[in-house]
């Protein structure tokens, strides 16, 4: 199965209803708006004249909220039409930016830059087959000592409404649309895979990360249908009355 194309074909398409959504709200974004969290925030720290990839990009505005705060940031996404909305949001914004259309496997094999810290966030796991091959990707694109930060959806809140936790040989396949508040309801074919959270840190373990900190959030910064508005901006998700953990945050160091 080339999950590649399929994902590329999916992921083209949910680009130009994402642009237009306020679910992204890139007007603000032009107009000065942060699109990162305060979890992120708080856990990459200052990243004034650092250099920051950002794998999985979507179509840029996290990597451009990092150059904002002083970062010379590099950007990697599947999808060429959100790399041609990241180039051109970053031109309309004047922010100085490198974007580059790849599946992250493949910049890793072509890459020899090295950069302070590696970003990654927000359903971006789910649909790379082969978490060694992510975490190779990370620790040879990072300066020794560099930091990795990774924000991520928790699996448990899938797992209470009947998906699978463990990961399998097998990939899921699913018709599906997007997740913004202009969907058409159109769908696309998409392939993603199941990472309990032991594969992704072990992953990270097994190519020389030490792990500095894992967190879990019983709170979201976005919303999905379930999900409850609490105090701050964020949303919660209860089963039997108790919080439900809704995002992990892991930060590592490269080995010296």
């Amino acid at each position: 199965m080339d999950y590649l194309t399929i994902n590329k074909e999916a992921w083209d398409k949910r680009t130009t209803v994402h642009v237009k959504s306020q679910y992204y709200d890139v007007n603000g974004f032009i107009s000065g708006k942060s699109s990162l969290n305060s979890i992120e925030l708080n856990e990459v720290g200052s990243v004034e004249d650092k250099s920051l990839l950002h794998l999985q990009c979507h179509f840029g505005l996290d990597t451009l909220s990092w150059a904002r705060l002083g970062a010379n940031v590099t950007g990697v996404d599947l999808s060429s039409e959100a790399i041609s909305q990241a180039i051109s949001i970053s031109e309309q914004v004047n922010i100085k930016a490198n974007f580059i259309c790849s599946d992250i496997y493949k910049f890793s094999e072509l890459n020899n830059e090295e950069f302070d810290i590696v970003f990654t966030s927000y359903g971006a796991l789910c649909w790379l087959p082969d978490l060694t091959l992510w975490a190779e990707t990370i620790v040879k694109s990072l300066k020794p000592s560099g930091q990795v930060n990774i924000v991520e959806f928790h699996p448990f809140d899938e797992f209470i409404l009947g998906s699978a936790y463990f990961s399998s040989d097998e990939p899921c396949v699913d018709e599906d649309g997007t997740y913004t508040e202009n969907c058409t309801g159109e769908k696309s074919k998409m392939v993603t895979w199941v990472h309990p959270i032991s594969e992704v840190i072990n992953a990270l373990i097994s190519v020389g990360i030490s792990i500095e900190s894992f967190n879990e959030h019983p709170y979201s910064p976005y919303y999905f249908e379930g999900f409850e508005p609490v105090e701050g901006g964020e949303y919660q998700l209860l089963h039997s009355g108790q919080n439900v953990p809704l995002v992990y945050s892991i930060k590592g160091r490269k080995n010296a």
